[in-house]
């Protein structure tokens, strides 16, 4: 019996992977296959291996897309954001300024690591190892 996957046939002859879960794990910071290891061993560093199912992490690299995903949700939300504010006050420049410029580099430096997290849970899901 052939298993399907998202309407085609899975034909690798590899089991399929919940991308979901996988992805899920990743950007909680856990080992995409078990859950329970840590998939980061610093801030955007990933672990050689899990810890506790010993699933190699060493060969998965998600390069620029992280930085690509993370600049349109933050670029989204503050423009959002700041279009609602501008049309709904009368705020200077300056003060425009002091509260959009940390917001986004405070929103970009915490999505950092769950979207490389995620990226990461696809790879695993997927089998696009390197």
């Amino acid at each position: 019996m052939e298993e399907q996957v998202f309407g085609g046939v899975h034909h690798t002859g590899r089991p399929a992977r919940p991308v979901w879960e996988a992805m899920k794990r990743g950007f909680l910071g856990r080992c995409p296959h078990c859950g329970e290891g840590k998939l980061f061993s610093s801030f955007l560093t990933a672990v050689e291996r899990c810890e506790h199912c010993g699933e190699d992490m060493h060969h998965h690299r998600a390069d620029d897309l992280r930085a690509y995903l993370v600049v349109v949700i933050v670029g989204h939300v503050i423009i959002g954001a700041f279009m609602g504010v501008e049309a709904t006050s009368t705020l200077s420049t300056w003060q425009h300024l002091a509260i959009w410029a940390p917001l986004t580099i405070i929103s970009s430096l915490a999505l950092l690591r769950p979207i490389k997290g995620a990226v990461i849970g696809l790879q695993w899901a997927y089998y696009m190892h390197g």
